[in-house]
C-alpha cells in the first residue's frame, strides 16, 4: 500500500504482531517501541483481547475459559465485541492524531484460533471482524513464527507458578495447527504479512523487526514528536 493511499485515510500507521503461544510477542513490541520512542515517535502499545476498558473486562472472561462452556461462536462473539470497542476507543483516535500504533494479536487471531481451530466458517468470521474493525485494517502484520513445542515450553517457563490461560492449556497439536495456519495467512496476503523467525536471539529478532518497520515509518513522513503512553 503507497503512501499516499495510506494518508488519505489516516495519518498512523498501524502494525499487529501474531503468533502462536510463547513467540515472545509482548517483547518484541517493548523493544520495537523503544527504539521507535528514542527516534521522537510518538508510539502507542496496546493488545487483544484487551485494549480498552470494555475490552479489558471481556478478555478476564475470555482468558479464564469462563465463556467456554457457551461455545466457539459465543467466544467469537465476544472477541469481536471487544475488538469494535478497542478500535473505537483507542485505536483509531491514536491513527487519526498521526501516532505509530503497535497491537500485540488482532483479527489474524480470531482467524486463526477461532475459524480454523475452532471450525467456524470463515463467512461467519469475516462477516464479525468487518463489523468489529469498521475499515481499521493493518498496515503491516509481523508473523512470529515457531514450533509449537518450543513456544509451549517459553510460555509454560514465562507463566511461573501461574495457572496457564484457557488457550494455553489445548493439545500440542491443535498449537501447530495454528502455526500452520498463520503461515498460511502470510503466504496469502504477502502485501501485509511478513513472517518472522522466532527461533533466534531477541537481538537479532528485534534488528529484523526494525528493518522491516522503519523503512514504513520514513515512508510516510512521520515527524519527531513526544510518545503516547502504552495502553494494557
Amino acid at each position: 500500500m503507497s503512501a499516499e493511499t495510506r494518508v488519505a485515510e489516516h495519518s498512523g500507521l498501524f502494525v499487529t504482531f501474531e503468533g502462536g503461544e510463547g513467540a515472545g510477542k509482548s517483547t518484541q513490541i517493548r523493544r520495537l517501541a523503544d527504539q521507535l520512542r528514542r527516534r521522537g515517535h510518538d508510539v502507542l502499545v496496546t493488545r487483544e483481547p484487551g485494549g480498552s476498558p470494555g475490552a479489558e473486562a471481556v478478555r478476564h472472561v475470555l482468558l479464564s475459559g469462563a465463556a467456554e462452556e457457551f461455545g466457539v461462536r459465543m467466544e467469537a462473539i465476544l472477541f469481536a465485541a471487544a475488538r469494535n470497542d478497542h478500535v473505537e476507543e483507542v485505536i483509531r483516535p491514536a491513527l487519526e492524531t498521526g501516532a505509530i500504533v503497535l497491537c500485540d494479536r488482532f483479527i489474524d487471531s480470531s482467524r486463526v484460533y477461532q475459524g480454523v481451530t475452532g471450525n467456524l466458517e470463515p463467512d461467519y468470521i469475516e462477516a464479525l471482524q468487518r463489523i468489529a474493525i469498521d475499515g481499521i485494517k493493518p498496515d503491516c502484520t509481523l508473523i512470529l513464527d515457531l514450533p509449537a513445542e518450543i513456544g509451549l515450553k517459553r510460555a509454560k517457563k514465562r507463566a511461573a507458578d501461574n495457572a496457564p490461560d484457557r488457550f494455553e492449556r489445548e493439545e500440542i497439536q491443535t498449537h501447530e495447527k495454528r502455526r500452520e495456519a498463520y503461515l498460511e495467512i502470510a503466504e496469502n496476503e504477502p502485501e501485509r504479512c511478513r513472517v518472522v523467525n522466532a527461533e533466534r536471539s531477541e537481538d537479532e529478532i528485534a534488528d529484523e523487526i526494525f528493518a522491516l518497520i522503519e523503512p514504513m515509518v520514513r515512508e510516510l513522513g512521520f515527524t519527531q514528536t513526544s510518545s503516547a503512553e502504552s495502553v494494557g
